[in-house]
């Protein structure tokens, strides 16, 4: 049975041996680390104000991206959440997404492009979707963040004017 769950694993992620004995390696060890050893996996509450949720998807693949992040009052990023379904590719690049924004302003992360997240990755053609996602899922959560924030604030106006 481990027999199986390790060769099932290792052609999942590329590694399996040719039929010559010789290894092939199509994903770099970057990608291997986020997948099987990715950080900040989990979620926090959805109606925690200060917690912007950003959900992406690739219909023509099937990945599915949960992205949050937890604010401080100064608009820096203190904390953050990732879910995935989907491949090793968009696993990891969620993982490295989750990594990079944390500790950054709202304005910092914004600026993150699915190139570097890539170029980190060292991803395939075929693989570039998974990052554009995780660039998608940062700024989803981002504006998320920011109308969450907005509402709160209009609404504490709105009872000032009454009180």
């Amino acid at each position: 049975m481990m027999m199986l769950r390790q060769t099932s694993r290792k052609a999942y992620l590329g590694l399996q041996a040719s039929p010559l004995g010789l290894g092939r390696r199509l994903y770099h060890e970057n990608v291997i680390d986020h997948f099987e050893n990715p950080r900040n996996v989990g979620s926090f509450n959805r109606n925690d104000p200060n917690v912007g949720t950003g959900l992406v998807g690739a219909p023509a693949c099937g990945d599915l991206m949960s992205l949050q992040i937890k604010v401080d009052d100064s608009g820096q990023i203190i904390d953050t959440r990732f879910k995935t379904f989907g491949c090793g590719s968009a696993i990891a690049s969620s993982s490295v997404a989750s990594e990079w924004i944390k500790g950054k302003t709202l304005d910092e992360v914004m600026t993150i492009k699915n190139a570097e997240i890539a170029k980190h990755l060292r991803l395939p053609p075929v693989k570039l979707h998974c990052s554009m996602l995780a660039e998608d899922a940062i700024k989803s959560a981002v504006r998320d963040y920011k109308e969450k924030q907005a509402k709160t604030n209009a609404a504490a106006a709105e009872e000032t004017v009454k009180a």
